[in-house]
């Protein structure tokens, strides 16, 4: 076993409030979890790009009650990334990764990116289908193919019987089910709902880059959702006015779309639906895109 030492393994009962064991090698990882795991474990893999926050924390309180042993994936994926986004501002924040998953998560699988991709760009690719060129991966084309041939990589290596993902992401979610399904893949996917903070901000990695004003006229896209949800009871439109009128009230805020979706195929409702609504938002505040939901439902 590459990088699992046997006292990692002696100890990992003991050792309730410790860091999680680090695992970095991809061609061993399987296995080194494996034995650290036990034989019968059952396994939950959390993926993240890591500058882990309480969002994050809440994926993995989901995966222990899932599974018997979490594995967090920390991985700043470079195929998800287009030439002009974050890739290198992207925040990577390992030790203090490490330090918040201690006594949560039993095993972290941080590869390099030369680890992951030896040759560079890897030939093969996941082709998400039409869903992913749409709302995010209009915006974002490189997004979705590189999500989900990492998420693949990372199910083969890791081997879990779950996976947990956030709601607030909720288009990568409907495309990793979908991949699941379409390709068989053994892996029960899990959700987990949306972590706010205490003003109702959606967390997120990328809140780090938001100064202070900003960060204030972000609360906009809470606020919209919340007026949306409020007006459901008048119908579809109605609740889209709404939203857009406390949208189009932050000057701050470059609305990049607000859409109902249904969630059963993540296409645009009509204009008079009924049973659940899934309403995305996407906006940028100054350099900084963000995104949001809310689940809305018309009789």
């Amino acid at each position: 076993m590459s990088d699992l030492s046997a006292t990692a393994v002696a100890t990992r009962g003991a050792a309730v409030s410790a860091r999680p064991v680090l695992f970095t090698d991809p061609e061993t990882v399987g296995a080194d979890i494996r034995a650290l795991a036990g034989p019968q474990a059952s396994i939950a893999l959390v993926p993240t790009m890591g500058a882990l926050h309480a969002g994050h924390l809440s994926l993995v309180k989901k995966a222990r009650k899932k599974a018997d042993f979490v594995v967090v994936s920390i991985f700043v994926n470079p195929l998800q990334f287009g030439a002009n986004e974050d890739l290198d501002e992207y925040p990577r924040t390992l030790e203090a990764d490490l330090d918040a998953l201690a006594g949560k998560a039993d095993a972290v699988f941080a590869p390099a990116p030369g680890q992951m991709y030896p040759g560079g760009s890897p030939s093969t690719h996941i082709e998400p289908g039409p869903v992913a060129r749409m709302f995010e991966g209009q915006a974002r084309p490189r997004l979705f193919p590189g999500a989900l041939t990492v998420v693949a990589k990372l199910f083969a290596l890791v081997r879990p019987d779950c996976a947990v993902f956030g709601e607030k992401d909720a288009q990568q979610l409907f495309l990793v089910r979908q991949m699941v399904r379409d390709l068989s893949i053994p892996v029960k996917i899990v959700s987990a709902k949306i972590v706010r903070d205490s003003d109702g901000l959606a967390l997120s990695s990328r809140n780090a880059y938001l100064n202070a004003e900003e960060r204030r006229a972000a609360l906009a896209l809470h606020r919209a959702l919340s007026a949306a949800e409020d007006n459901e009871h008048l119908g579809l439109s109605a609740a889209l006015s709404a939203a857009q009128s406390v949208l189009m009230g932050e000057p701050a805020v470059t609305l990049d779309y607000l859409v109902a979706v249904d969630p059963k195929t993540f296409l645009p409702v009509d204009d008079r639906p009924s049973g659940k609504v899934l309403l995305l938002v996407a906006a940028q505040v100054g350099s900084t895109r963000l995104i949001d939901n809310q689940k809305l439902y018309f009789a």
